[in-house]
């Protein structure tokens, strides 16, 4: 759409309606701005109660004319014409249905933005790695003098800077299964980066979930092109029903397809062109040698080489993976909150040559931890366990064939939280040991988000004596 029919539409759509907001995390109130901007009558739902809310937040929104509904029914009676549901509520929640047989229209700010959107699209989602890959893929976008915008489940949202874009733009949005569940539009350039087990305390199995990822790319064309993993058999699968191009990426083999990023002598090609010298990422890890990877098969033919060397020389990596954050008394603390699955934790235990000491644990997704137990064995000096998960990655680990036979069994600590997880960590290393948050679970048993755990633990790390 250009700019008349962009404005035009929205008018039409959101001038004089009710609409609801489900959630009023920090997000949603940029989309509230947006909404009330094209004269939507807006009504805020959210599940905490106005003072867990903040009263300030709440009057700040009542003086800009939005009704507030807070509490355990925030669902309830939901009569608005447009329902703006936040990714983290399933659409099948009754009251939601309920509210679709009146007559709402149920979207998203995603969605929306989508529909509406005249930038060039390109769409990261997967299990592991779609962060630094989407951050990598902005930033090589950026080096190379276009106009990009960075959002979705990263940054700051897209909808509402949907007006600063044109047909010459760029935006780069991390899409998480939640955000692309209900999605009916996919991006002109999509990638996956793996598909492994995980949330399947929201989806109702692990079918739903591929499902969830892969709408990534199922609405698109004969013009688009989807960027998949080789050595993910949920990925390499999906390719057989991709409509536009599909390019692989594998650091481990050769991938026997038409359109290939593979490794070969220490070197990135694309087919046979030498793309990037391994060895000049900055950020540490063979997983973020694939982010490249997955990276160069979305911005080939975009973009010039250079920009991509100079990115991948200088980037130093994304907050909260693997991040350094300080060295005492010869132990080195690093903060890697981001790792919510155990591959993600596996991966970031490889990035150190020595065994670790690492700190794991938090909500329960009801996600399998047998496949953790071998990366502790191997590359965990000690673990501290914490958080709802704590006894199911402990019985995990004690009853794998590794940990029963191996000749340096880690040893195992249970901590009641992270704070005192730090404690112990700091109690127990030595000079030359490496402290590694990473918990191989996501943060909402105790924090708001992955964030907040990783700057707790920030915290608690500054404050060792």
């Amino acid at each position: 759409m250009n700019v008349n029919e962009r404005k035009t539409y929205l008018t039409n759509m959101l001038y004089g309606k009710s609409v609801a907001v489900l959630g009023i995390g920090v997000s949603n109130l940029p989309l509230i701005d947006f909404l009330l901007s094209y004269g939507a009558k807006v009504c805020a739902r959210d599940m905490k109660d106005r003072e867990k809310l903040g009263g300030d937040l709440a009057s700040e929104l009542e003086e800009k004319g939005v009704k507030l509904i807070c509490g355990e029914n925030y669902l309830e009676n939901i009569t608005e014409d447009i329902v703006f549901r936040s990714p983290g509520i399933r659409f099948d929640k009754p009251t939601l249905l309920e509210a679709a047989k009146r007559g709402a229209k149920i979207t998203s700010e995603m969605q929306l933005y989508f529909d509406i959107t005249p930038a060039h699209n390109i769409g990261i989602t997967g299990s592991d790695g779609k962060s630094t890959t989407t951050t990598v893929i902005s930033k090589i976008l950026e080096e190379d003098g276009k106009k990009t915008f960075l959002g979705g489940n990263i940054g700051f949202p897209l909808l509402p800077r949907v007006e600063q874009m044109d047909f010459c733009s760029y935006s780069v949005a991390e899409l998480s299964s939640f955000q692309l569940h209900t999605m009916t539009k996919s991006p002109e350039i999509a990638v996956i980066t793996n598909v492994t087990p995980n949330h399947l305390d929201y989806h109702l199995g692990m079918q739903e979930y591929i499902d969830a990822k892969a709408n990534v790319m199922k609405y698109q064309d004969a013009s688009s092109r989807v960027v998949l993993n080789w050595e993910n058999p949920v990925t390499r699968e999906l390719g057989k029903s991709a409509k536009g191009t599909v390019v692989y990426f594998s650091s481990k083999s050769v991938p026997d397809c038409e359109n290939r990023v593979y490794e070969k002598d220490g070197t990135i090609y694309y087919n046979e062109e030498a793309i990037l010298v391994s060895a000049d990422i900055k950020i540490p890890g063979r997983h973020n040698v694939e982010n490249y990877m997955a990276a160069i098969g979305a911005l080939y033919g975009l973009v010039s080489t250079e920009s991509i060397r100079e990115v991948a020389k200088n980037f130093g990596g994304v907050a909260h993976r693997c991040q350094f954050v300080r060295e005492l008394r010869g132990v080195k603390y690093y903060n890697s909150s981001i790792d919510s699955s155990p591959t993600r934790t596996a991966a970031a235990l490889s990035n150190f040559p020595q065994k670790t000491i690492v700190l794991c644990g938090g909500y329960d997704k009801n996600i399998p931890f047998e496949p953790l137990a071998a990366p502790l064995c191997e590359k965990a000096k000690a673990v501290i366990l914490c958080g709802a998960t704590k006894d199911k990655i402990k019985n995990a680990l004690i009853n794998s064939d590794e940990y029963k036979n191996a000749s340096e069994k880690p040893e195992i600590y249970e901590t009641s939280d992270l704070a005192e997880s730090v404690k112990i960590a700091s109690q127990i290393a030595r000079s030359g040991d490496i402290v590694l948050l990473s918990p191989a679970c996501a943060s909402f048993d105790a924090f708001k988000n992955f964030e907040e755990r990783g700057n707790f633990f920030v915290s608690k790390v500054m404050e060792i004596e």
